[in-house]
């Protein structure tokens, strides 16, 4: 990638994500002269081996970022707002991995295969997008780029791990209960700390974060801004509906479409798609060949099937998308993006 090293600091680096891009960094051999692991003061001075190397994990302050070159941000939305403006002052490239600064005008949100271009323009802050966006855009922008895209009708079917490590032991203890005929408990989900709790074991719930006074939850209209921004298409129609499924990784995404241009097939969206960056096609209905969550998580690419032609609109497509919300919607995305800054030669490096 290149003869530089980078001194490189994680915000986060003991929850599921933050873990995940220790994973990335070290299979993708990112070139770090110094890592530092950061989080909460409860969880500082655990050990986390990298590279067969231990390290301690500190208490994420201002002074922490002192040197630092990149630091990549996973631990919440108010750490970010917190110490992100301090590590931009301490010269810091600082990759989100919240909605902390996704829709700030001077931030680009930003997925590599769909518009890398935007990080020329970034000062300092480079967010990540929503998980869900992540996996949809990626299989959108090819068809986008062929025959322009007028409207996008989404519903996901979310994993639970998406809502953190707490609500992943609840799903097994109450999947535990009700497998053994006792009463499941809830505490976590749709949201922690709002009003109601409900079981997700055997269950689907239709809210993923909080209702917004349109109906819509935040995570539906994360979905919609998002895609509207990362596209550069701020008159694209998207409307989405977000539902949690008993499912620990790997979101799933049932999305219909409509193009700009009219007369497109199926075979020719298929092989569009075949040869896009990011993209694994699996679809081959005569053999029952789809994505699924069982075989997409723990891989990086977004997976994509069911591609088919609307029966009543000519230029109306349904499609089918999977991938491992840790990874390309989280991890992944964020190391990808590092990549590429430096790809770019975006970062300045620190003495």
């Amino acid at each position: 990638m290149t003869n530089k090293s980078y001194q490189l600091a994680v915000v986060g680096a003991t929850g599921a994500v933050g873990q995940q891009m220790l994973k990335t960094l070290e299979e993708r051999d990112f070139p770090i002269s110094t890592l530092k692991l950061l989080s909460s003061k409860r969880s500082a001075g655990k050990t986390i081996t990298f590279r067969g190397q231990p390290y301690t994990v500190e208490e994420a302050t201002p002074a922490s970022f002192e040197g630092i070159d990149i630091a990549l941000f996973s631990a919440g939305g108010s750490v970010s707002k917190a110490l992100i403006p301090e590590a931009v002052k301490r010269g810091v490239v600082c990759v989100d991995n919240t909605s902390a600064f996704r829709m700030d005008k001077d931030v680009p949100l930003v997925v590599p295969e769909v518009n890398e271009h935007d990080l020329q323009s970034h000062q300092g802050v480079i967010a990540n997008p929503n998980c869900s966006t992540i996996q949809m855009v990626v299989a959108l922008e090819p068809i986008r780029q062929a025959y322009g895209l007028n409207k996008v009708v989404v519903s996901t079917y979310q994993a639970v791990s998406g809502a953190g490590l707490d609500a992943v032991e609840e799903m097994e203890a109450q999947t535990k209960a009700v497998l053994a005929g006792e009463e499941a408990s809830a505490s976590v989900l749709p949201v922690s700390g709002d009003k109601n709790h409900y079981q997700i074991a055997f269950n689907a719930i239709p809210q993923i974060d909080l209702f917004q006074e349109n109906g819509f939850t935040f995570e539906e209209m994360k979905m919609i801004n998002e895609t509207k921004k990362i596209m550069h298409l701020p008159s694209l129609e998207v409307a989405a509906t977000c539902v949690r499924l008993p499912i620990e990784t790997g979101h799933s995404e049932s999305v219909y479409f409509e193009t700009e241009k009219s007369g497109a097939s199926a075979a020719e969206v298929k092989e569009r798609l075949s040869n896009a960056p990011g993209v694994t096609l699996q679809d081959d209905p005569t053999n029952q060949v789809y994505p699924m969550v069982t075989t997409a998580v723990g891989k990086p690419d977004v997976f994509v099937g069911r591609i088919r032609k609307d029966l009543d609109r000519d230029n109306g497509f349904h499609a089918w998308i999977v991938s491992d919300n840790l990874l390309k919607g989280a991890a992944w995305n964020s190391v990808q993006i590092a990549e590429s800054l430096i790809k770019l030669n975006l970062i300045k490096k620190q003495a």
